[in-house]
């Protein structure tokens, strides 16, 4: 383990893993040593640290948060960063609203205190544009490794503790942000920045967007490293599997069978029947007249709904582990061994995976840590569900799974998306008994838009300037659909359906 001190974007000295400074040729710029270090030291641990936190340095858990060659961490003890909160006026992304108080996946990286394995840093050292301003380095290297498989967090356990005396954090300035945007997203997003700054901010910013023009999107192919994890998430090899269905008899019953051919069988299964008819009973005579190879726990219920379904399906599992499954989804009979396979390689403990209809192609084959969660195709260790549920506000809406999932990452789960592991999602037709739910809405003379449950999402897990961002593409995408002639009407319009939806958000 090596330790790189720094100030005022200037390397001061190299510490050893007792922190004991040790002679190196030190470079002017803090990115051209590290790769000297990771040189010099290609089996190592490369650490950056300021001046000021080096007493705060928590080495307890160094191997810990580092438990594979493909981690960057890092952790900003003033919250701010170096890419400013601005990036929310063009991004959606999950990774840009940071909890610091877990371990939470984001390519937003502070100078602070971080680290990076040196083979990592070696496998990249010929591709990557090695930035004099470290944190620009570290940001750049970080937004163009995640998608493909570089797992980078905030890690508040880097310290032992908040130290007292705060350094003053640098960030970018409005030039270089729009510098970053331009090198790392469509070109587009350059001028949807622009536009952001002068409807929100009242800032003309001409000036930052033409000096873009002498920069180019940079891209970074990752060469394959072979990692096992040094974490232990499995222990048992024990899954429970969890399944709302409504109506769906014949899928239903297609989906135990591809269950009870599974070389690593489920402990239970929990199904949780729905039939909002009064006098009904349960159809799924199968699960008594047949023998199945686990156990089958069958909850009836005339509620329907499948946040309620999923919860009363999650308040029974026994197991290690649980499959979020659906009711109409087919699979091969190595899925379970498959993903605890991976699971135990990557030190994961919540994986989303491919998840097409037949005939559809897939089009993300990298193995990452995602922004979406499916609650039809994923698996996630029982620990961490005692806090989580499916939110009931979210019921016969939108937005339960992104919901879900952001509950997951606050209680500092990375869900990794996972291409190799397929599901078919067979879309089956809606159960014969189904009825449309009457929203609080529906009766409106304004239609909100969008729906209320997408807003009651972002006003929970979004910053305002991603909010505000999401608002004005809204409006963008449908204006291409009206008249020129009916603009002020359609302005009008869309401010009245937007209000509405926030109105509603906040009354659910």
């Amino acid at each position: 383990m090596i330790y790189l001190i720094h100030k005022n974007n200037v390397a001061l000295k190299i510490l050893d893993d007792k922190l004991n400074e040790i002679a190196f040729t030190i470079q002017p710029s803090i990115t051209v040593t590290l790769f000297d270090l990771a040189k010099k030291f290609p089996e190592e641990l490369i650490l950056w640290c300021h001046e000021v936190y080096v007493a705060f340095i928590n080495k307890s858990e160094i191997s810990t948060i580092f438990h594979h060659e493909r981690i960057l961490a890092s952790y900003s003890v003033s919250g701010k960063y170096y890419i400013s909160e601005d990036i929310g006026y063009i991004s959606q992304s999950v990774f840009v609203n940071v909890n610091r108080e877990v371990t939470y996946p984001t390519w937003l990286m502070s100078d602070n205190i971080g680290g990076v394995s040196a083979q990592f840093l070696n496998s990249v050292s010929k591709e990557i544009k090695k930035h004099d301003n470290f944190d620009y380095f570290i940001n750049s290297m970080a937004k163009l490794a995640m998608p493909q498989g570089l797992y980078c967090y905030s890690e508040p356990k880097l310290l032992k503790e908040k130290p007292a005396v705060l350094v003053e954090d640098q960030q970018a300035s409005k030039c270089e942000l729009f510098k970053f945007v331009k090198q790392h997203y469509k070109w587009v997003w350059v001028w949807i920045l622009a536009v952001c700054y002068g409807i929100y901010a009242r800032k003309i910013v001409l000036f930052q967007v033409f000096k873009t023009i002498f920069y180019k999107r940079l891209h970074l192919d990752i060469k394959e490293i072979n990692l096992q994890s040094t974490k232990k998430v499995v222990a048992k090899m024990e899954i429970d599997v969890i399944i709302p269905t409504i109506g769906r008899k014949k899928y239903l019953y297609d989906v135990l069978k591809y269950l009870s051919n599974q070389t690593l069988l489920p402990k239970n299964v929990i199904i949780v029947e729905q039939n909002p008819l009064p006098e009904s009973v349960s159809e799924l005579d199968f699960l008594n007249t047949e023998i199945w190879p686990f156990n089958i726990k069958h909850t009836f219920t005339h509620k329907t709904g499948v946040c309620n379904a999923r919860n009363l399906a999650l308040s029974q599992i026994e197991s290690e582990w649980v499959f979020l499954n659906d009711d109409d989804n087919m699979f091969d009979e190595n899925l379970m061994e498959t993903v605890f396979n991976k699971a135990k390689q990557y030190g994961i403990v919540a994986i989303t995976t491919a998840y097409l209809q037949q005939g559809e192609t897939l089009l993300f084959n990298q193995l990452h840590q995602t922004g979406i969660f499916g609650s039809g195709n994923s698996f996630v260790k029982t620990d961490y569900l005692n806090k989580v549920c499916f939110n009931m506000a979210l019921e016969f809406g939108y937005g339960e799974d992104f919901d879900f999932g952001m509950q997951l990452r606050n209680q500092g789960v990375d869900i990794v998306y996972c291409p190799d592991i397929k599901i078919t999602h067979l879309k089956a037709p809606f159960g014969g008994f189904r009825t449309k739910v009457k929203q609080l809405w529906d009766d409106e003379v304004i239609q909100p838009k969008p729906s209320p449950t997408i807003m009651y999402t972002f006003l929970k897990h979004y910053t305002l300037k991603q909010i505000l961002n999401y608002k004005l593409v809204l409006f963008l995408r449908l204006i291409k659909k009206e008249s020129i002639f009916n603009y002020s009407n359609f302005f009008k319009e869309f401010q009245n359906k937007w209000n509405a939806s926030l109105y509603w958000a906040k009354k659910l």
